[in-house]
């Protein structure tokens, strides 16, 4: 591949071009997008490309690829620096640094219009009116706060149609972690009153509310109420767990993200810390792909758009290296959020402390990091070498499929790599032909069809298709696979399958490649690592069956009934307890659920007791 006949497409590009701002992007001879950049002056960017006598490797295999280039203006800079992370984590270019395994965080929610306001976790938009805090670093860190805050305040947690159909107290007012306000445990006014507090702590104001309560429990104990002063008590201590729990720092961020980079061997570690109301709520590591010899500015630089492009972006961001377009970020994040924007590297002593916190963990997590992926790497070398294949291995694709007796039938899909499982890469499989229900080998045929075929229409089915197959069965299985992929073309993709002995003992294990039997010893790592593999693949597939069948087992009469959706037959089942009761029940009762109008009461009666 010539670099010259890459810089040829850029010259005849560049005859045509404006000096605007803008994003531009380099595609290969199948269209695939190999690069996506921003620029000031698209075309003074562009030059640099043919201009300069010295690029990377990287680059110049970039540009041997290139047999296209597309060019879109923005209006300014700032616009295209959005635009461009945009398209990034779109399209996933294999010559950008991407931010891999990137997520929206769980926020905290209480309803601010609601008669009695639900404390509750969520993801996603905001869009309902209300008070929104985090965002939290991970689930379980939303909810032992929410644990926690039950405890402090007593708000409810049970969604709207559950509240509204119960007739006695939950046992979370049996533990005092609910101030039952279903049933009337508690007036409106005092509630909210709960509910303030729950806000003003939330904010970083908890002062106040310590002060109160100890001042109510002191008044209980006085008057004699001494369960009253035990249950204050309990709130109090709950209180301070949580105080003392989320770490309130020496800074006094309020509303700060702390990022920090480690780069070691070629690899990045970026952790970020999430700091709100003075508290800290966990931090996460992230381990962008980039190229071994890229510098730490850029690959920070890049993280950053790549981060925010779906997330709000808090007044204050506080780095670990100080990067050259902090001014052009911060102009670009503070015309998406309207607000002002400060992004800046540590200065003083106490921004120094938390920022070398957040490196010292970075640090941490990349070293393990290395370590993983390097046992991995040898367990597949490894396994590479037990069966003699002839490529490198660096996707494995485990495959499994559960039923009873032909019902609830799906096939399941794992997928291992040298970062280990890949969870977002996992698949399930509803299987579709009645003629292959309970037939373990048709299963299996219409579960690699249907993955291979999706693959092999993808333009970039290389990056899709997996190195390595591993099937649970025996040599059935193998041979029904290996058909199954010839089929479609993809003789080159080696295929194991993996049988247990005569009594399923694990140790037992026979393998089935290219028309070989093989065997290992107990105490073999391949045989381990196989197992793993296997075992996986086997949870996956359960699990998966098992929601199916509880899915079709909570099916009823009620789905049969047009115009009964999923909160109407909730409102039902809440309030009669079970689908036959709705069935025995009579007209009036069936008026008197919330949410059922008098034509839909008489539907669901008329359909029961018609002869």
């Amino acid at each position: 591949m010539s670099i010259e006949k890459g810089k040829d497409v850029i010259r005849k590009k560049i005859i045509n071009l404006t000096n605007n701002p803008g994003v531009y992007k380099m595609l290969s001879e199948k269209n695939e997008i190999l690069y996506i950049g921003k620029a000031k002056n698209i075309p003074n960017r562009l030059k640099s490309y043919i201009s300069e006598s010295y690029l990377p490797i990287r680059t110049e295999r970039m540009l041997s690829l290139t047999k296209k280039l597309e060019t879109t203006t923005t209006s300014n800079e700032s616009e295209a620096l959005l635009l461009e992370a945009n398209l990034i984590k779109k399209h996933k270019p294999r010559f950008n640094i991407l931010l891999r395994d990137d997520k929206s965080f769980p926020y905290i929610f209480i309803g601010e219009k609601d008669k009695w306001p639900q404390l509750t976790k969520l993801r996603g938009k905001k869009n309902r009116d209300g008070y929104y805090f985090g965002p939290f670093a991970s689930v379980g860190s939303a909810n032992w706060t929410i644990k926690i805050l039950q405890k402090i305040f007593l708000l409810r947690v049970c969604d709207d149609t559950v509240f509204r159909n119960r007739d006695r107290a939950c046992i979370l007012y049996q533990i005092k972690r609910c101030s039952a306000p279903c049933v009337g445990k508690i007036e409106e006014y005092n509630y909210k009153n709960l509910v303030k507090d729950a806000v003003d702590f939330i904010s970083g104001k908890s002062q106040r509310i310590q002060k109160n309560l100890s001042e109510e429990m002191e008044k209980a104990s006085e008057d004699l109420d001494y369960e009253k002063a035990v249950i204050l008590r309990d709130r109090i201590k709950a209180l301070t767990q949580i105080q003392s729990s989320q770490k309130i720092n020496r800074t006094n961020l309020n509303e700060a993200d702390v990022i920090s980079i480690f780069k070691e061997s070629g690899r990045t570690c970026i952790q970020v810390f999430f700091f709100r109301s003075k508290q800290n709520w966990g931090n996460q590591a992230y381990f962008p792909k980039h190229d071994p010899d890229e510098n730490v500015n850029k690959i920070l630089s890049y993280f950053l758009g790549q981060f925010y492009e779906n997330k709000s972006v808090p007044r204050l961001v506080l780095l670990n290296e100080h990067l050259n377009d902090e001014k052009l970020l911060e102009k670009a994040f503070s015309e998406k959020e309207k607000k002002q924007i400060i992004i800046k590297s540590a200065k003083t002593k106490d921004e120094k402390i938390v920022s070398k916190m957040a490196e010292k963990n970075a640090k941490q997590a990349l070293t393990q990091k290395i370590l993983e992926t390097e046992s991995n790497s040898k367990l597949i070398d490894n396994l590479a070498g037990k069966f003699n294949l002839k490529f490198n291995v660096n996707l494995i694709e485990v495959y499994d499929n559960s039923h009873i007796q032909g019902a609830d039938s799906v096939g399941a899909l794992i997928a291992f790599g040298e970062d280990g499982f890949i969870k977002k890469r996992y698949r399930k499989f509803n299987i579709k032909s009645e003629n292959v229900k309970g037939d373990d080998y048709g299963m299996m045929k219409e579960v690699l069809k249907r993955r291979f075929s999706r693959a092999l229409k993808d333009e970039n089915s290389t990056k899709t298709l997996p190195d390595l197959v591993l099937i649970d069965g025996g040599k059935g299985q193998y041979s029904v696979s290996r058909e199954t992929l010839n089929d479609l073309g993809l003789h080159e993709i080696p295929i194991i399958a993996v049988a247990k002995g005569k009594n399923r003992n694990a140790g037992d294990e026979t393998f089935f490649h290219d028309g070989k039997i093989f065997k290992f010893k107990k105490n073999d790592p391949a045989l381990f690592f196989l197992q793993r593999l296997r075992d996986e693949a086997h949870r996956f597939a359960i699990s998966t069956h098992r929601a199916k069948r509880r899915k079709n087992l909570s099916k009823s009469l009620l789905d049969q009934i047009s115009g009964i959706g999923r909160g109407r037959k909730r409102a039902l089942l809440n309030h009669f307890g079970s689908a036959k009761s709705v069935e025995s029940a009579s007209f009036e009762d069936l008026k008197s659920v919330a949410g059922i109008e008098e034509k839909v009461a008489k539907k669901i009666h008329d359909f029961f007791h018609e002869n």
